[in-house]
């Protein structure tokens, strides 16, 4: 299947996700391209992602001097290394008409992406994902961070790539764990914005990097992220928008923020995130008992937990979420499903109705 693109419009910084087996060839070709006109780029990675794909790292590193994190996962998006990519950048002679390349999963697009967006008040930044999680999701949008003992991203910025290059064949370097972590962001869309989509996902459970299906799935992902990018950019909408892509992820992120960085994939906080929102979005009438249930099945059809793997404390869950970004006026603010297919925002949830939907997830008094 020939490769496809997505774009993401905003206007002048428009730009296009390709998605498809080989395009990590084109990123290359990108790379190239920029070098041979003078201009000095530099590559994050991971351990992890230096480990299972030493051959395309070897090519990206005759190109341009490669920074590989200290540590794999969460623990990654720190101040401490965002400060390593500065230096780095810094000591690479890396200038305003340079270039960041991210290759890895979405610790690596966060911090690459945040390092590029405040080295030299922000220069040019190309995304080349390697997990599902970030080909469906946290590569197209611009936003980036690192994360606070007090809580995930509460440091960041919006900042757009120039390009990103989705290659499915690299999945098939991705661990089954951390394939479907990728899935939770997959389901979240279909839940949020397309019912079919979920439809096909209940049918096919559970998918895999080489399902025939794939490919089309990572492009309407992206066909719907980006459709919600454009439209609020720097979620900003007073309702909806941007936010509804957060379904799942004031619980998901406290539940990280709990447990500790690494505890959890981001996907599998997500996952049980989904699953209290979903009990959170029934209770108040907004999707039926049984819908919240297909929800729930649909996670553990595709791997992923849809509760806590032991108790995590309600007060300290609580205080996580009341510290998340998206609080406005000190109340917390949810996304809430509308049927299967729909969400809407909602600052209005009483604390006992979010308390009864952490625990229904595993949480403890």
């Amino acid at each position: 299947m020939p490769a496809e693109t997505v774009t993401v419009e905003l206007g002048s910084r428009s730009y296009p996700v390709r998605i498809g087996a080989g395009v990590r060839r084109e990123a290359l070709a990108a790379a190239k391209a920029r070098v041979d006109a003078g201009r000095r780029c530099a590559a994050v990675t991971s351990p992890a992602v230096a480990r299972a794909m030493p051959d395309l790292l070897a090519e990206l590193g005759r190109l341009m001097p490669v920074l590989v994190t200290a540590k794999d996962g969460e623990t990654a998006k720190s101040a401490e290394e965002v400060a390593r990519c500065w230096d780095f950048l810094a000591g690479n002679g890396v200038a305003r008409d340079g270039a960041v390349f991210a290759l890895g999963g979405g610790v690596v697009g966060d911090l690459a992406g945040f390092a590029a967006a405040s080295y030299q008040r922000g220069v040019e930044f190309v995304q080349l994902p390697t997990t599902l999680l970030a080909m469906v999701d946290s590569s197209v949008g611009g936003k980036t961070g690192v994360n606070l003992a007090a809580g995930k991203n509460l440091v960041g910025a919006f900042h757009q790539p120039a390009a990103v290059f989705a290659d499915t064949e690299l999945l098939g370097t991705l661990p089954e764990r951390e394939f479907a972590a990728g899935m939770a962001e997959v389901i979240k869309h279909g839940l949020i914005a397309d019912a079919d989509l979920f439809g096909l996902l209940e049918q096919n459970a559970p998918l895999s990097w080489k399902h025939p299906l794939l490919p089309a799935v990572v492009r309407r992902c992206v066909e719907i992220k980006a459709a919600v990018v454009a439209g609020d950019e720097r979620e900003t909408s007073a309702q909806g928008g941007r936010a509804l892509l957060n379904l799942g992820h004031t619980f998901g992120h406290a539940v990280e923020a709990t447990a500790g960085y690494g505890a959890y994939l981001h996907g599998e906080a997500v996952a049980i995130g989904l699953a209290m929102a979903a009990s959170l979005s029934a209770e108040l009438g907004r999707c039926t008992a049984a819908q919240a249930e297909q929800v729930r099945a649909a996670l553990t059809a595709h791997g992923l937990p849809e509760r806590l793997r032991e108790p995590l404390p309600l007060d300290r869950l609580l205080a996580a979420m009341r510290r998340d970004k998206k609080v406005r006026g000190g109340r917390m603010r949810f996304v809430l499903l509308e049927g299967i297919g729909g969400a809407a925002t909602s600052d209005d949830v009483a604390e006992d109705s979010a308390v009864r939907a952490l625990l229904s997830g595993g949480a403890a008094r």
